[in-house]
Order: C-alpha cells, then structure tokens, then sequence
C-alpha cells in the first residue's frame, strides 16, 4: 500500500532505520534463533490444547486469567519447580512473571534501570538483541573478553576498579553463562562464584540471561548465577524459544519483589498471551523432562553436520570451539574475510549467515568472525549450504583455496 500523505517530517529523531519488506528465508537460512521443526513435540502440544480449551477455554474472556498481572499460575508453577531442580533457584510463583518471549524481558528490566548515558557491562561476544537495544537507549557498553570458560574475571575486576575510579557504577552485569550466545561456552561454578564475589563488591547487579540453559550436550548444567547469590542481586530471565518453540513467545523473569513491582508497573501490554501459557503449562508437567533430551540429541547430530561439512569445505581456514550446547557455531576465518561483505555477498547466492561484528563489543575482533544456527536446516542444507557459502568466500576474498576440500582437521 503506498500513500501520497507525508509521514518522514513526523518522525522523531533517533527512530531505527526503516525496515525491508520481507522476502521470505534463504534457502540455506543459517541465521536467528531457530530451531529444529522436527523437534516440535506436535503431537503433544494439540493433546495439550484440547485439553486446557476443553477445561477453561471461557477463561479467555477475561485479561490475566483472573491469575493477576504476572502469568497463568500453573505455568508460574511448573518453572519454580524446574529452576529448582535445574538450575539451583528458590523462588516462589510471586518470584516469577511471565512475558512475551525474553527479548520482552529485556525490553522491562532495561526500562526499568536505565536511562540515556548510562554504563553497562558485557561480555565481548553478545546477543545481537541485546547489544541493539543500548544503542537505542544511548547507552554505554563495556565488553569484557571471552575465554573458553566465558566471561574472564581478571579483566571484568580490572573494569570495575577502572570505573569506580572514574566515578561510574555500571547499572549491571549482563551476562549469558550456560551456553553463551554466540560462542556456546559454559561457565564454570568456580568462576560464577567470583563474578558474584565481584557484583557484591562493586555494588553492581548481575543480568543473567539464561535462555539456551536447558540445551546441553551432558544434560548436566552449573547452578545459575541467581541460586549463588547471598544478596539478591541477580535478575534472572529465561525462555521456552530454545526449548519447544520460538513462535509460542514465552519467556520469564525471576527478580525480587523491589524490582518485580516496577517492571509490573511498566508491563502495560494487559498480559502476555494466555493460550500460549495454558499450552505451555499442560504439556510441560508431563513432558518437558523427556523432551529435552531427545531436542539436545537431535541438535548434537546437527552440530555434527556443520562441523564435519566445515571441515570438508573450508579445511583449516575456518576454526571453531566446539559448543557445550546450543543452536550456535561461532566461526573464524582468515583476517582478511569481511563476515559483513560475505553476508551481503553469500545472500545474494541464497545463503543467510549473522556476521560476527553484529554480535561484538569490538567489531574489529569479530570483523572475521561469523554464527551460524544449525538447528532449523536440514542436515542435507547443512551440507549444501556449507558448500555454496566456501563457494562465495573463495570468489570473494579467496577463502579457502581450492585444496581447501581435501584438508581435514585432525
């Protein structure tokens, strides 16, 4: 639909640049948090919809379910069980609101703590989400680099100390500890204990962003950030995206009840979807245990496939850490490899990758570095998509050579 009304001079300053139409995916779509659509328990997920419309379908007609402003209480339920049981946490269902997805989470407790100007810290390689929304907020980040085991805590002391120094106390620590985005590490417990040695020290609140917790390969996880912390100062956010389905939109916060008041007072959407919580909540209580599971195989023989068609297709010039889980590989190639030039160059020839500047603090570390989700193609596009993305890198910036195929990794 186009109109001859001018709406550019009623735009404020500082709106995102305007939006493409969409073209649909690429047909080798290695991007976003996709998942794999085999993996959607379907037939459970219909089973649980008859069951919970049959039972209190008419409940529709009134907003939050007569269950008040922080989500159906079965679903508030199910979670305080299973953050017990899987990641450590005591809370009760007044500890926990449920939202639209986690990117909504991020949206609150942003909202609610800070303003244009302000400081925050992060770990180097991050979520595009997150990165994204604080420079619309016109808000600092500080990156802490990354090792094999996430966040490295002699350098966040030294940035603490660094900025104390000058004055700034940074509103918090974000972090994504269990199966971080993009590099897929864990941390580990020893290290979890010195961030919130640090946090406490400081004055600094921790941000954990916990939403690919439950994909790991050992089925074993460390406790989270929250169920370590003496003093409460962990906000604490997680999803069902990764989980059962992107699409469902439903995600949680668990805070303490002085920053769950001011995030209640800001969620001001008449409550995130019902139908989606009553599903979640009567397909979980049996299923989820099992579930995931058999989701982390499946995900595992992927990762697989892209690491096997990696090695085939680019030999040694593209290298990767294995992930602990996930739906993530973060690649680097040769230096001279522009990820942002072979994103433009690779969807031209049908293949979508997230190019790794987009995923930084410092763009020129990443400028060579590339995530692709493994979770949503098929093993077949893995394999073929792989191939016409070495394609393009070796026509564009001669990455890899043309005996790149017959090196193998040992």
């Amino acid at each position: 639909m186009t109109s001859s009304f001018e709406f550019a001079p009623l735009f404020p300053a500082g709106l995102p640049a305007p939006s493409a139409r969409w073209t649909g995916l690429a047909q080798y779509s290695f991007v976003g948090g996709n998942n794999d659509a085999e993996q959607v328990p379907l037939d459970e997920l219909i089973e649980a919809t008859n069951t919970v419309l049959r039972r209190e379908g008419r409940s529709l007609a009134t907003y939050g379910l007569a269950h008040g402003p922080q989500g159906y209480l079965p679903l508030r339920e199910f979670l305080a069980t299973k953050l017990k049981r899987d990641a450590g946490i005591t809370s009760t269902v007044d500890d926990l609101l449920i939202v639209s997805g986690s990117l909504q989470a991020l949206d609150l407790v942003n909202a609610t703590l800070l303003a244009r100007g302000d400081t925050v810290i992060f770990e180097q390689e991050s979520y595009q989400g997150s990165l994204t929304r604080l420079a619309r907020l016109g808000v600092n980040v500080v990156g802490i680099p990354l090792d094999k085991d996430g966040m490295r805590m002699d350098l966040l002391a030294s940035t603490l100390a660094d900025l104390k120094g000058r004055g700034i106390r940074p509103k918090y620590i974000y972090t994504i500890p269990t199966v971080q985005n993009p590099t897929g590490s864990i941390m580990p417990e020893s290290r979890r204990t010195e961030l919130v040695r640090l946090a406490t020290e400081y004055g600094v609140p921790i941000f954990e962003d916990d939403c690919y917790a439950d994909l790991v390969w050992s089925g074993q996880r460390p406790p989270a950030i929250h169920a370590m912390s003496p003093n409460g100062g962990v906000i604490h956010i997680g999803s069902f995206s990764k989980s059962i389905a992107p699409a469902l939109r439903v995600g949680f916060v668990v805070a303490p009840w002085e920053v769950m008041s001011r995030i209640l007072a800001l969620k001001t959407d008449a409550g995130s979807g019902a139908l989606e919580q009553m599903v979640l909540a009567a397909y979980c209580r049996p299923h989820f245990a099992s579930h995931v599971p058999t989701l982390t195989k499946a995900l595992r023989t992927k990762l697989d496939t892209l690491m096997e068609a990696l090695n085939e297709q680019f030999g040694t010039a593209a290298e990767f850490e294995e992930p602990k889980g996930g739906i993530f590989l973060w690649v680097k190639l040769p230096d001279q490899v522009d990820t942002l030039k072979l994103y433009q160059a690779a969807l031209a020839a049908g293949v979508s990758i997230n190019p790794g500047p987009e995923w930084s603090t410092n763009k020129d570390h990443s400028s060579s570095r590339l995530r692709l989700c493994f979770a949503s193609p098929t093993h077949q596009q893995i394999r073929d998509g792989v191939a016409v993305l070495a394609e393009v890198c070796r026509k564009e910036f001669g990455v890899p050579a043309r005996s790149a195929n017959v090196e193998k990794r040992a």
